[in-house]
Formats: structure tokens, C-alpha cells, sequence
């Protein structure tokens, strides 16, 4: 459904149902803005006498639950102006009962935003609409009657109580003037009707909507990151423990078997392939939750991925401490994506892993000398690692020119949650010489 904007731009715009709809929705915003003045200067002063008696008080301290009606009234009078429905900004009490939903209602800013809304309608914004409504179609059409207002009165006629005329003459062309001006009323009433409905879409708002959709999303990640620390736990416990032993009773095995026989030769196989099993098993789970990143930390996770890097990394992640699990995730997998990539698609000779958390963020930067042309558009690698940024509240940026070189940045907001100096297990976060992460 197109919007009174987009209707603007069309030819015809005066042809339309555009100009009359602007009118009534601004004359029908009037009206419900003198309304409720009247009822809450009534609300008022009823509150205010029998606050004496203490009865007032709920009353007055009910007061900013007159903006509730008030703003479902204005996001059904906003379908008028075009656009998508407004939604309800308001979150579902936290459990049953009008206790419930007062505590929720008074926490809430969409009850706030819609009280002062009701307050600039009931006491600033209605006298404004019907000043609009009234320059833009009364005041033209007293003009176009003002040959008519001279042949009532014969020797004279007041202009809008400016400027007289006595000629018919004068008086045709003010009234041509009153009809042009009539004709393209419809503008101004289109664009102060869309400037009212754009006022009535910003104080609805839905920052709490948003809001809920961002922590939904943040709460679906962390649950996700638990279910691959599950499944992990449950692979290195399970599947490669019985491999493992597998693995060990074919061996024992081919202790018992003739040596150089068909026997042995079979066990033999079979021990490989279940040592190939188990090595693969091994990539799997740490490809879904590295230990060494739970264990030791982004620093240490690095440079085991270094460690693991057909090119030659240099590892320099210095940090004041642990940081939250979501966060070094996140920069883990960048860090490993952005290896990856290195190695398979820029033709590079050397990667260098820079890691420091400063002002309250996390920054990892991983540059390579390869043919550079990176493009997150086309990569959906690096896409899942920008969306999977962005739950933590941080950004990805690749510079890639093509010929090189390429530089992944990561930046996450976070604070450390353990002192090194205090938890053993932080000992991950000490400062890592180049050389002592590099490999030949």
C-alpha cells in the first residue's frame, strides 16, 4: 500500500482521494486532541480537589495511562496516511492480573512516548491542524466569494479584513487567485497530514519491539552456542572414547594374530581406518567448539589456529583478561574464517593475527598479502560471520583491493569478565610475542 509520500510524486495528485483524505484525518486528529484536553484538564482538576482526601491521588498517579487509548486511536487514524500498520509498541504484561500489567505498563517507554504525545495533542497540536485545514480550504474559498460579497454589499468588500475593493475588476482576480489556491490545497494538506501521521509512527515507536527482537535473537545464539558445547562435550565423551578404545583392541588384537597373515593384514587395515575415523572425529569437534577456547581463551585459541594454518602466521592477541564466551566465539571464527580464506582463495605467503580490547571493544585485525579481492557480498562465509558479529553488537569490514593486500577487522563491544592476575584460568590472556605464535 503506497503512502501519502509516494502519492505526491504521482501525476494526477490532485485527481486522487489524497487531498480530502489529508483534510479529514487532520480535522479527525483536531477533534480527538480537543477531546481529550477537555477530559484531562476535567481529569485534573477532579484529581486535584480530592487529593485533599487522599482519593485524588490514584487519580493524578493514573494519569499518563489517558496516553494508552489515546495512542491506539492515533495508530488506527495513521492507516489513513498509507504506509505499513503501526504496531502495538507495548510488551505483554509479565504475568496475569492488573498488578501485572500496572508494573509493566508504568516500566514501559512506549507509555511514556504515548503520555507526552497525548499531551502535545490535547494542548498544542489540535489548534495547529485546524489552522492548516482552515489556510489551506477556507480561506481560498472566502476569496473565490469575493465578487459575490461585492454585488451583496454594492460599493465595497473587506479582503480578509486587509485591504478593500470597490471594482468588480479587483475582485474577479481575487477570486481567480482564491481558486488557484483552492486547486492546489491539496498539497499542503497532504504534506501536514504526512508530517502528522510520521509524528504519531515516531512516538508509537517500537524500540521495545526491536529491542525484544534483538535480545530474542541474542538469547536463540546463546542457545545454539550451548547445544555446540553439548554436542561437542557429547562427541569427545562419547563417539571418540569408543574409537579410541576401538582403535586400541585392534591392536591388541594384531599382537594375538600370526604375523604377515591375512588376519593381521585385515586388523591392520581396520586399525587405520578407525585412526583415520578417530582423526577426522577430532577436526569435527574441534571445528564446533574448540576446547583450547574454552579452556584458555581467544589469545591461545589463535594461536592454535596458527598452529593448525598451511601459511605462516604471525599471532600478536594481547588481552586484559576473559572475555564473555560469546564474544571470543565470535572472534574466533572470524579469526579461522578469515585463515581459511587466506589459505584457500588469496594466493597469500604470510598472515599476520592482531588482537587488542581497548575503549571498551574488542579489535582483531587479519591482514595477508595475497591478491586481495574479498567480497563479503559474495562470500556467504563472511556473511554468517557479519551476521553472527552483529548479534554480539559488533561490525565486520574487509578492505581487499584488488592485488592486495587484505585486511579482515572485527570489532565487538564487551568488557572483560576475569582479572589475570586473580583467575588461573586467564593465564590465556598474556601478551603473545610474534615469534612465539609463528610457523616456519
Amino acid at each position: 500500500m503506497s503512502d501519502c509520500w509516494q502519492a505526491l510524486r504521482r501525476p494526477g495528485f490532485l485527481r486522487t482521494a489524497w487531498p480530502w483524505r489529508s483534510a479529514a484525518y487532520l480535522l479527525a486528529c483536531a477533534s480527538a486532541g480537543a477531546a481529550l484536553c477537555v477530559v484531562l484538564l476535567l481529569w485534573v482538576a477532579v484529581g486535584g480537589a480530592l487529593s485533599v482526601l487522599l482519593v485524588g491521588v490514584p487519580l493524578l498517579a493514573a494519569l499518563p495511562l489517558a496516553g494508552l487509548a489515546f495512542g491506539a486511536w492515533e495508530r488506527r487514524l495513521a492507516r489513513w496516511m498509507g504506509g505499513a500498520p503501526v504496531p502495538d509498541p507495548h510488551r505483554v504484561p509479565d504475568g496475569p492480573g492488573p498488578r501485572a500489567w500496572l508494573r509493566t505498563r508504568y516500566a514501559e517507554g512506549a507509555t511514556w512516548r504515548e503520555a507526552g504525545g497525548a499531551v502535545l495533542s490535547a494542548f498544542l497540536l489540535w489548534p495547529l491542524e485546524l489552522l492548516v485545514v482552515a489556510g489551506a480550504l477556507l480561506v481560498p474559498a472566502w476569496l473565490v466569494t469575493t465578487p459575490l460579497q461585492l454585488a451583496l454589499d454594492g460599493e465595497q468588500v473587506n479582503v480578509l479584513k486587509v485591504w478593500q475593493l470597490h471594482a468588480p475588476g479587483p475582485a474577479w482576480a481575487v477570486a481567480a487567485a482564491g481558486a488557484a489556491l483552492l486547486a492546489l490545497a491539496g498539497y499542503p494538506l497532504t504534506v501536514a497530514a504526512g508530517a502528522r501521521a510520521a509524528l504519531a509512527r515516531a512516538l508509537a515507536g517500537g524500540q521495545e519491539r526491536v529491542g525484544e527482537l534483538v535480545r530474542s535473537r541474542a538469547r536463540l545464539v546463546d542457545a545454539f552456542e550451548a547445544e555446540r558445547r553439548r554436542i561437542e562435550r557429547d562427541l569427545h565423551d562419547g563417539a571418540q572414547q569408543r574409537l579410541v578404545a576401538l582403535s586400541m583392541s585392534l591392536g591388541l588384537a594384531r599382537l594375538d594374530a600370526p604375523p604377515g597373515g591375512p588376519l593381521a593384514r585385515r586388523l591392520a587395515a581396520a586399525q587405520a581406518e578407525a585412526d583415520a575415523a578417530l582423526a577426522e572425529l577430532r577436526e569435527l569437534v574441534h571445528g564446533i567448539h574448540p576446547r583450547v577456547l574454552a579452556d584458555r581463551g581467544l589469545p591461545d585459541a589463535c594461536a592454535d589456529l596458527a598452529d593448525r594454518s598451511v601459511l605462516p602466521v604471525v599471532v600478536d592477541v594481547s588481552l586484559p583478561g576473559r572475555l564473555p564466551a560469546a564474544v571470543e566465539s565470535a572472534g574466533y571464527f572470524a579469526v579461522a574464517e578469515a585463515l581459511a580464506n587466506a589459505a584457500k582463495h588469496a594466493g597469500a605467503s604470510a598472515v599476520r593475527v592482531h588482537g587488542r580490547w581497548s575503549a571498551g571493544r574488542l579489535r582483531l585485525d587479519v591482514s595477508d598479502d595475497g591478491t586481495g579481492g574479498a567480497d563479503p557480498a559474495r562470500g556467504t562465509g563472511l556473511t554468517g560471520l557479519a551476521d553472527r558479529i552483529a548479534v554480539a553488537g559488533g561490525r565486520l569490514s574487509v578492505s581487499s583491493p584488488p592485488g592486495g593486500p587484505t585486511l579482515l577487522r572485527v570489532e565487538i563491544p564487551c568488557t572483560p569478565t576475569t582479572d589475570p592476575t586473580t583467575d588461573p584460568r586467564s593465564a590465556s590472556s598474556s601478551p603473545r610475542t610474534p615469534s612465539s605464535s609463528a610457523r616456519a
